[in-house]
């Protein structure tokens, strides 16, 4: 009886079929990257709202601060003067009451913001705050606002087309 073992596999070839398929997934994993961030920081990418959500509520909070140490409510904005397309960052330059609220978003917004004073059927001052953009630049904008009372009171972030 001949009773011969196998020869076992040899190592090289796997070796080297892993070292492949590690290459190809950081090729892969590169590539996308680069897409990503080549086109704008990803258009109609959600994870930009949440830009639009932080500094809505920051607006709001740096309106009532401003109430709170002067006695009025500022309007202020719209900054930049157009709403933002395509996910394409914009410069941003806050006008003169923006500046005095103390509002400050970074060098580069992905949105609009403003601040709108009015008054309530009872004679009350009411602001809303707003952050408008429009990542996928479709022309379709999404609204993020916070209405603030004459109380300081907040109201939860109403959002309309979060990924337009």
């Amino acid at each position: 009886m001949d009773n011969s073992v196998p020869e076992e596999p040899s190592r090289a070839p796997r070796k080297k079929r892993g070292l492949v398929a590690v290459v190809l997934c950081l090729l892969a994993v590169a590539g996308g990257a680069s897409f990503f961030f080549l086109r704008g920081g990803g258009v109609g990418d959600p994870s930009l709202a949440n830009e639009a959500r932080v500094n809505v509520l920051r607006l709001c909070g740096d309106v009532q601060s401003f109430r709170d140490e002067h006695g009025v409510f500022l309007a202020g904005g719209p900054v930049p003067r157009e709403v933002p397309r395509g996910g394409e960052a914009q410069h941003f330059e806050p006008d003169e009451n923006l500046k005095r609220i103390g509002f400050n978003p970074g060098e580069h917004v992905h949105y609009q913001y403003q601040v709108v004073v009015q008054e309530t059927p009872l004679g009350e001052a009411e602001v809303t705050c707003y952050a408008r953009g429009d990542l996928d630049g479709d022309g379709q904008v999404s609204v993020f606002s916070v209405t603030l009372d004459a109380n300081g009171m907040t109201s939860p972030v109403k959002v309309e087309r979060e990924t337009e």
